[in-house]
């Protein structure tokens, strides 16, 4: 069985082909870093690590790469003749790899018209659908009909945390022993992929929120948190008492939303949160608070993981969350000025003041109690 994976990064290596190789799939990466193209090519092989106390390894084999910037053609041809499409390049890469996937998924219907499965193992609501959209915009209304009865794109939840790194062999991954792969099987062409690791479900949206409005949220407070109070580095962030309280409170606003709205057992969630305050706090994972918060405009977006928890919240209890709220005061204070998204907000908020920062950049209407608690929120940090 062959698989083709865009991106060669350390989710697609430490996370996704990690997976297929231990499904017995030959991994295919495709990527336009030629210097990882080139090593994965000449190793064949690289060595994945659990950020543990045993620090576990495993060695995956059987892999090879393409530089699709100089071999756009090889890719073609492999997609013709693959069994699975993955891809893990952040949402912003997805519309640049549309093209060439449209290219390869045309040359499979001339070739065999054998259905295939694609999935974008990204982190936002509705990859797949993302990248299908893409391709779609590159084919005409009869290859439009075509793909629709071979090619599938499912949507996928996917969480693993893979620590920003450094390591002597480029090649090499280190990853934190917890993962989760979910896909929506009711969008699947044919038989599900063979992949060991992914849970077929017949409605994702609860675990695409369950896992965004609890991993994600909690992350991005953790990170913003940490670094108004000067932290570096997440796992010392929530040694911090005051931090880790607040970062829970906020998780139980998540969470009574989402045990509101998918009926998930209230006991059950409550140790899923605890399970992540875990990993947060996982002192192998040397992981620092900019890293984590950076990018600050995609995580404060109307449907992310701080306002679109935070409205539904109004919505279904009218009530103001007050820990979420502050989380998002928090997003709107972080000044870290090497990340432009973090810059751009600054530069708003000094010209033209934080009540347009947050009409500009979260959605939201002022006059609500939930834009007013985020303003005194940021206020409040502000005097800090």
């Amino acid at each position: 069985m062959i698989a083709v994976h865009f991106g060669a990064g350390n989710i697609g290596r430490g996370f996704i082909g990690n997976l297929l190789y231990q499904s017995g799939f030959e991994t295919c990466f495709v990527d336009v870093n030629s210097e990882l193209v080139n090593l994965i090519n000449e190793k064949k092989q690289y060595r994945v690590e659990l950020a543990n106390e045993a620090h576990e390894g495993l060695l995956v084999k059987n892999v090879r790469a393409i530089n699709s910037a100089t071999d756009p053609e090889l890719v073609i041809e492999t997609i013709a003749k693959a069994d699975l499409v993955t891809a893990a390049v952040g949402p912003n890469v997805l519309p640049f790899i549309a093209g060439l996937l449209a290219d390869g998924l045309k040359e499979r219907l001339i070739q065999t018209g054998q259905p295939l499965t694609i999935i974008a193992c990204e982190n936002m609501i509705g990859g797949s659908a993302f990248l299908k959209e893409k391709v779609y915009e590159k084919l005409t209304e009869d290859e439009k009909s075509q793909f629709d009865h071979c090619f599938s794109f499912p949507n996928a939840a996917v969480d693993r945390i893979v620590p920003n790194q450094i390591n002597e062999d480029k090649t090499a991954v280190q990853v934190e022993p917890f993962y989760e792969w979910v896909v929506d099987e009711s969008e699947i062409i044919g038989e599900n992929p063979p992949v060991k690791g992914i849970t077929f479900v017949k409605d994702l949206e609860p675990y695409i929120e369950r896992k965004l409005y609890t991993v994600n949220t909690g992350h991005a407070a953790v990170a913003y948190f940490g670094y108004l109070a000067g932290i570096r580095r997440m796992d010392e962030a929530l040694a911090s008492e005051e931090i880790k309280t607040m970062t829970e409170n906020v998780l139980q606003e998540t969470g009574k939303l989402l045990i509101a709205k998918y009926q998930f057992n209230e006991q059950e969630h409550g140790d899923y949160i605890q399970k992540i305050m875990g990993r947060f706090a996982n002192p192998f994972i040397s992981d620092d608070v900019t890293r984590v918060g950076r990018s600050p405009l995609r995580k404060l977006k109307f449907n992310d993981r701080l306002v679109g928890p935070a409205t539904q919240y109004v919505e279904l209890f009218d009530e103001t969350p007050t820990f979420l709220a502050m989380g998002i005061a928090a997003a709107l204070r972080y000044d870290y000025l090497e990340d432009p998204e973090a810059k751009l907000i600054q530069e708003t908020i000094q010209r033209q003041g934080v009540r347009h920062a947050i009409e500009t950049f979260t959605g939201l209407k002022a006059g609500t109690a939930l834009f007013t608690a985020i303003e005194e929120g940021y206020q409040k940090l502000k005097g800090n």
